[in-house]
């Protein structure tokens, strides 16, 4: 059963404090998801790599400055968004999910964890005002649909090597439901950064708007 070193190996450069917070992981979702399942009883076991290390491809593919902002819809249990909080803490989150007992939960494990860089909002994304540097998700919906919710929450202006845009964890064959935004984007396979089986047909998408 991976544990919280896998992430680790594959972040070698995390402080203690990032790495005591990767550890408690296991125990605060366990100790939650028996209250309010917001994870499959079994992908526990597997919280490291089907879940944490999956949140964490993003910053493969960009390591998020200090200043920017990053909301996360659709974060469910706090995936990708606490991670990612973790790893870059002086970048501001914005989780959001429409079902009120998942941000309880994504609430009580960022206090738990003292991440002062991350808001909990029960919100649907069309109803957000704000403006972010990127958009952050793990599959909760074809894409065309998600950027008819977001398209007009990224700021213009970038600080990042990337513009601005979304940042996108999906899996399997992408062509068909991509060719529905009729818009540029960049596939970055998992595979190449993470040697688990899991990542295998995993990817991020990157849509810059």
């Amino acid at each position: 059963m991976p544990d919280a070193t896998l992430i680790e190996t594959y972040f070698p450069s995390l402080t203690a404090r990032q790495r005591t917070q990767v550890e408690q992981l296991r125990d605060l979702y366990t100790y939650w998801n028996d209250r309010i399942n917001v994870i499959s009883r079994k992908d526990i076991d597997n919280i490291y790599v089907n879940h944490v290390l999956h949140s964490l491809g993003i910053a493969k593919v960009l390591a998020f400055k200090p200043g920017a902002s990053v909301l996360d819809v659709g974060t469910g249990g706090g995936f990708p968004g606490i991670p990612l909080a973790i790893l870059f803490p002086e970048t501001h989150f914005h989780l959001v999910d429409s079902i009120g007992k998942k941000m309880t939960v994504v609430t009580e494990v960022a206090k738990a964890l003292e991440l002062k860089n991350v808001r909990a909002e029960q919100i649907r994304a069309e109803q957000l005002k704000g403006k972010y540097d990127f958009i952050v998700s793990r599959a909760v919906t074809r894409m065309k649909e998600f950027y008819g919710w977001v398209h007009n929450k990224v700021k213009k202006e970038s600080i990042h090597s990337l513009d601005n845009g979304i940042l996108y964890l999906k899996g399997g064959d992408l062509e068909e439901e991509m060719a529905e935004v009729k818009r540029p984007y960049q596939v970055y396979n998992l595979s190449d950064y993470f040697k688990e089986e899991f990542f295998e047909t995993k990817k991020v998408i990157y849509l810059p708007l």
